[in-house]
């Protein structure tokens, strides 16, 4: 019988937890933060294990503790219990991120923070230049999974991490990087908050510019589909919906974007042992991958002549870059591209996240998005249907040439050398194996789309 069967509930519940089916079970609560007040607010680390035998977890929960219950929040009820960490009283305890009440309370500590300041265990930190509007109603946002995140009117918005690792969160060091040196390109960071762990800091929350004008860079690019295919006989660039000029405009916003991370953290040239095990972690996905896509075989060999060409480079330069790129981490605003969400492939620890890697791979992850857009597009036009299918796949393949060829043309403005394209193909080959592993899983309609990727590379190769 476990012994913590409310909050086990609510977890399993929750659209940020990610051990849905696994057989989840809470094993250890820590108190980390108590901010006395009405309601009283504390921050608890869930240590959770699995049926499975994978890594245990730890999740962030921060409760707004009321000593009644709470009707307009009983959506966010975590459980009622006598808590003895508040003297024993009966509490009923919601997740904080529902409550105004509670989210008040953090958006007002961060304006009466100067540079830093301790409050209940969490430390505030606060970047100057902005004015906090504290009479800012909250609104959580409802679409994300891994985090979750809330708006202060259009003023600010808060992301708290949901899943926690000890150590710097990336999302966070970049953005003040970004911020201070006054990047274009970024959501500027109001401010974050973290606590003391062991040695280290856990990073539990950001808070920063509000975009309120930006517009999905996905959307959009789908919206530029819909309009050529709707359009009958007439190419990509004759069409009012060309999206030409809005992807070369995203390529210089990532050039300047990797040229200011370059200026302002460490950079090095990776060695040609190092280029073999770059090439050897290429290797090993692909072996992976193999067995669960099987349709994969029939470009093996090609892929392994591209991942030897990688281990045959001199080197190349490595810097801090973005990690997980693709449209629907990028916002169109009326000041122009920024881009957004700087944690890394999720999937990967912490550690991994936070070394250098080539600028490539942010190309790369770009290049696989202009891709995906076109033929998911055209997927959902079909309806289905079959019926004009291959003039669709045509408009598809297209679109997809002409804005990646855009793109790239904005980040490089000029033609790639030789080693920068047989690198940069390699990293367009590993994410679209990737690609063909997650849709076999996810959506294996969905499969063709990387392995037609992988006959373009592979023929070029």
């Amino acid at each position: 019988m476990s012994d913590h069967p409310q909050l086990e509930a609510y977890l399993d519940a929750a659209r940020w937890f990610g051990g849905k089916g696994r057989g989840a079970s809470v094993t250890a609560i820590e108190r980390i933060a108590t901010i006395e007040g009405e309601p009283i607010l504390t921050v608890d680390l869930i240590t959770i294990a699995y049926d499975d035998g994978g890594e245990d977890d730890t999740y962030q929960l921060p409760m707004a503790n009321y000593t009644e219950p709470q009707d307009r929040l009983e959506h966010a009820l975590v459980g009622q219990w006598d808590d003895g960490r508040l003297g024993g009283v009966h509490i009923w305890a919601y997740d904080a991120l529902h409550d105004r009440q509670a989210m008040a309370r953090y958006l007002q500590a961060f304006a009466e923070t100067e540079e830093s300041r301790e409050l209940g265990g969490l430390t505030f930190h606060r970047l100057p230049g902005h004015d906090f509007d504290t009479e800012a109603h909250s609104t959580l946002f409802t679409g994300e999974q891994s985090n979750s995140s809330v708006a202060f009117g259009e003023d600010s918005v808060m992301k708290v991490f949901r899943k926690i690792t000890p150590g710097t969160n990336p999302d966070i060091a970049i953005h003040e990087v970004l911020t201070r040196a006054s990047s274009e390109h970024v959501a500027a960071l109001y401010g974050w908050v973290e606590a003391p762990h062991d040695e280290t800091v856990l990073h539990l929350a950001m808070l920063q510019q509000f975009l309120r004008t930006g517009s999905d860079g996905w959307d959009l690019a789908q919206a530029s589909v819909r309009n050529l295919l709707s359009e009958g006989d007439l190419h990509a660039d004759e069409v009012g919906g060309d999206f030409a000029g809005e992807a070369a405009r995203l390529g210089v916003a990532l050039a300047e974007t990797h040229q200011v991370l370059a200026e302002h953290f460490p950079t090095h040239d990776r060695t040609p042992a190092e280029m073999g095990e770059l090439a050897d972690s290429m290797r090993a996905r692909l072996d992976a991958a193999l067995p669960v896509a099987p349709q994969l075989a029939d470009f093996e060999p090609a892929l392994r002549a591209a991942y030897d060409a990688v281990a045959q480079l001199p080197g190349s330069e490595v810097q801090t870059v973005h990690g997980d790129l693709h449209l629907g981490q990028t916002l169109r605003t009326v000041k122009g591209w920024k881009i957004v969400d700087f944690e890394g492939e999720p999937a990967r620890p912490l550690a991994e996240r936070l070394l250098p890697d080539s600028r490539w791979r942010d190309v790369a992850g770009m290049l696989r998005s202009f891709d995906y857009a076109p033929r998911v597009a055209s997927m959902i036009v079909s309806g289905g249907s079959t019926e004009g299918g291959e003039q669709r796949a045509y408009r598809a393949r297209e679109w997809s040439t002409r804005n990646r060829q855009a793109f790239l043309s904005g980040y490089a403005d000029r033609e790639l050398e030789v080693d920068e394209r047989t690198l940069l193909d390699a990293y367009v080959a590993d994410k679209a194996v990737y690609e063909a592993v997650y849709e076999v899983r996810n959506r294996p309609a969905w499969v063709s789309i990387p392995l037609e990727a992988l006959a373009e590379v592979t023929q070029r190769a």
